[in-house]
C-alpha cells in the first residue's frame, strides 16, 4: 500500500534513482544520487519492505547502538523528496523524487511496479536511472557517460541513444523497461569507471554523472566539494600509476586509444556544451565545475595492468568500443 502523507504536491517532478551492487562500479551511481539527498536536504518519506526485496544473507542487516540503546538497520530502498527553488538560476522551481538503495535480491519485477506506484501518485514526468560500468578508459581523461533511452521520442527529444542492447542486465535495465511499458519516459545515464581503480569511492564518475543529469534536466546542482574530491583522487591515482611502469604505460595505451578515437569529437558540439555550461554557472552564481577527481583506490601492482573486465550486461557499450548494437 503507497502512503503518500506529508509529501507536498510537486511541481514538474522528475524521479532519479541508483542502487548499489553490480550496476555501481565505484559506487559512483549512488553517491551522485546521495550527493543529491544531501545539498537539497531530502526528506526520506517511504521505504521499501526489506522483507519482500532482499536476502539477509548477501545483504546482512547493520546492528548500531543508539544512545546505549542496539537498533537494527535493514537494507531496503528509500525514496524522497527535494524541492529546488531555483532550478535554472532564473527562478524556476522543479521537484525530485530521489530514489536510492540496494539492487534487489529477488522479485524485482514487484519492486519495478512498487516504484512506478510511487511515481504515478506522484505524477513523475521522467525517469532517470544513474549507473557506473567498469570500462578500458583512462583516469586522466574525462569520464565518459551515455544516456540510454528505449523510448524513440525521448531519444530525438534529449539527445539520447537509442538502446538496442541484448544480454544480462541489472535492476537499472529492468527498471527502465518497466518504465516504458508503463508509458512512463525514462532514460538511463552510464558513467564508465576505470576497471584498474574500480574501488569506491570514484567522485570523478560522481561528478560526470552530476554533469550530465545538469544538462539532461536543465538543473543547476550545487557540486559542494565534488571537484575538489575529483581532483584530489586523480592526482592520487597519477601517483600510484608513477610508482609502477608497467601501469603507466597500460593508462598511457588507454590515452593514446582515447584521443584517437574522440579526434574528430574535440571542437564544434563537444566544445560547445562546455562553454554552455561555464556560462550557466557563471550566470547562476553557481560553484565552478572541476572536472578532475580523490583518494586513489589500489591495484594490484604486483600483478601489473588486469586485463579488461567483461562488458557489464543490460549497458551500453564501453565508451571507447564501437558501438554495434545502439
Amino acid at each position: 500500500m503507497i502512503e503518500l502523507e506529508g509529501v507536498p504536491e510537486l511541481v514538474d517532478p522528475v524521479m532519479v534513482a541508483a542502487f548499489e551492487g553490480w550496476n555501481d562500479a565505484g559506487d559512483a551511481a549512488s553517491t551522485a544520487v546521495a550527493h543529491l539527498e544531501k545539498e537539497w536536504k531530502g526528506e526520506v518519506f517511504a521505504a521499501l519492505d526489506a522483507e519482500d526485496y532482499y536476502d539477509f544473507q548477501v545483504n546482512r542487516p547493520q546492528v548500531f547502538m543508539d544512545g546505549g540503546v542496539r537498533k537494527v538497520t535493514w537494507p531496503t530502498t528509500r525514496l524522497s523528496v527535494v524541492r529546488v527553488e531555483d532550478a535554472d538560476g532564473k527562478g524556476k522551481r522543479r521537484d525530485l523524487v530521489l530514489v536510492r538503495g540496494i539492487e534487489p535480491s529477488m522479485r524485482w519485477r514487484s519492486f519495478c511496479n512498487e516504484i512506478l506506484g510511487f511515481a504515478h501518485e506522484l505524477g513523475v514526468e521522467l525517469v532517470v536511472v544513474l549507473g557506473a560500468l567498469l570500462g578500458d578508459t583512462p583516469h586522466t581523461r574525462p569520464v565518459p557517460v551515455t544516456g540510454v533511452t528505449s523510448d524513440s521520442d525521448l531519444a530525438r527529444s534529449m539527445n539520447l541513444e537509442e538502446s538496442r542492447y541484448e544480454g544480462p542486465t541489472g535492476i537499472v535495465g529492468i527498471l527502465q523497461e518497466a518504465c516504458t511499458h508503463a508509458g512512463v519516459p525514462a532514460a538511463s545515464l552510464w558513467a564508465a569507471v576505470p576497471h584498474y581503480v574500480s574501488q569506491p569511492p570514484n567522485p570523478k564518475a560522481t561528478l560526470a554523472l552530476l554533469n550530465r543529469l545538469e544538462d539532461l534536466l536543465g538543473v543547476r546542482i550545487p557540486m559542494g566539494e565534488l571537484p575538489e574530491d575529483a581532483r584530489a583522487w586523480q592526482i592520487g591515482v597519477d601517483q600510484l600509476a608513477a610508482e609502477d611502469s608497467e601501469v603507466a604505460e597500460y593508462v598511457q595505451s588507454l590515452e593514446e586509444a582515447r584521443d584517437t578515437a574522440e579526434l574528430p569529437e574535440a571542437s564544434g558540439e563537444a566544445i560547445a556544451k562546455e562553454f554552455e555550461r561555464y556560462l550557466r554557472r557563471r550566470d547562476g552564481g553557481g560553484p565552478t565545475e572541476g572536472g578532475t577527481p580523490p583518494g586513489a583506490p589500489p591495484y594490484r601492482r604486483d600483478q601489473g595492468p588486469p586485463p579488461p573486465p567483461p562488458k557489464p550486461g543490460g549497458e551500453p557499450p564501453r565508451p571507447d568500443e564501437p558501438d554495434d548494437d545502439e
